[in-house]
């Protein structure tokens, strides 16, 4: 028997997103750039320190100071997700999918995104197919078989596609 979807207002990212978010990402104690083109990321993929200023290559960060980061990052990140989606409700699950979108996308690419327009109408399959038009990464598609330069932005697509449709 499946659970009842629950309105978003009343969840919040599991342990185990987090950990598989901090996963996906990696660590680096030093700012890299992930993927050609990308911003510089230091720590769990973080763009931005906790001051609002962007990360620059050179910047260092501890491991302990990192996972603060990300958990700051992901409470406010959080916050605007739900707003965004009033009335919406969803599986624990489906929550823990787009949150994880957001903190790689980013909460501008979130307000305009089709997931979040098909959430909005009522259609949960409609915005679970929807993580998989996002697939780029620099310019370059990612979903390209062979591609060397950004697999992991396709593999956490369909990832996050495959856990999404399960609670369908």
């Amino acid at each position: 028997m499946k659970r009842a979807r629950i309105l978003v207002s009343s969840l919040t990212l599991s342990a185990a997103a987090f950990v598989g978010i901090l996963s996906s990402e990696g660590y680096t104690e030093t700012a890299v750039i992930p993927t050609k083109n990308d911003r510089p990321t230091v720590g769990f993929g973080s763009t931005f320190k906790e001051d609002g200023a962007p990360v620059k290559m050179g910047d260092r960060i501890t491991p302990v100071r990192a996972i603060q980061r990300a958990a700051a990052h992901l409470s406010r990140e959080e916050q605007s997700f739900r707003a965004s989606i009033p009335g919406v409700a969803l599986h624990s699950a489906e929550y823990d999918v787009y949150v994880d979108w957001i903190y790689q996308y980013g909460t501008g690419a979130w307000s305009t995104s089709s997931m979040r327009r098909e959430l909005l109408a009522g259609r949960y399959p409609q915005a679970c197919s929807a993580l998989l038009l996002y697939k780029k990464s620099g310019g370059y598609d990612c979903s390209i078989p062979g591609n060397r330069i950004c697999p992991g932005v396709w593999t956490r697509q369909l990832e996050r596609h495959r856990k999404c449709m399960e609670v369908q």
